[in-house]
């Protein structure tokens, strides 16, 4: 949960790497949210049945889009890819499960090292 926290406090980065944790992890909350969202226009009965959209699961999409696409674009950059290679069918999911690039790429620096270098500041 706290790597789709992260996620959505860069909002509108779309700049640096991002390790296969943080992308995996959003995609499967991200998942899990959209059910439970659509859970609830049945529940609620907000579902527009003459178009088949759910106003709930509707407005959740539309406020992870952004986020989505940012995270999906920093996961490209971690591998030493464009962002535009997101746009690719199968290949990006090859591309976001391939480990990324170690050390530092034209992107950014490692996120792996930094989480690291993170955590052993909070053990000493």
């Amino acid at each position: 949960m706290n790597w789709y926290i992260l996620v959505l406090k860069k909002y509108f980065i779309f700049t640096g790497r991002a390790r296969r944790s943080e992308y995996w992890n959003f995609v499967l909350f991200n998942f899990l949210n959209s059910v439970l969202a659509s859970f609830m226009d049945q529940t609620f009965g907000t579902i527009d049945v003459e178009n088949g959209i759910g106003y709930i699961n509707l407005t959740y999409s539309l406020a992870v889009l952004i986020p989505g696409v940012a995270v999906a674009i920093r996961r490209m950059h971690d591998v030493g890819k464009s962002g535009w290679y997101m746009l690719i069918p199968i290949y990006n999911i090859v591309l976001a499960v391939t480990p990324g690039t170690i050390g530092e790429n034209e992107y950014g620096p490692d996120p792996k090292q930094a989480d690291q270098n993170t955590s052993n500041n909070i053990i000493d």
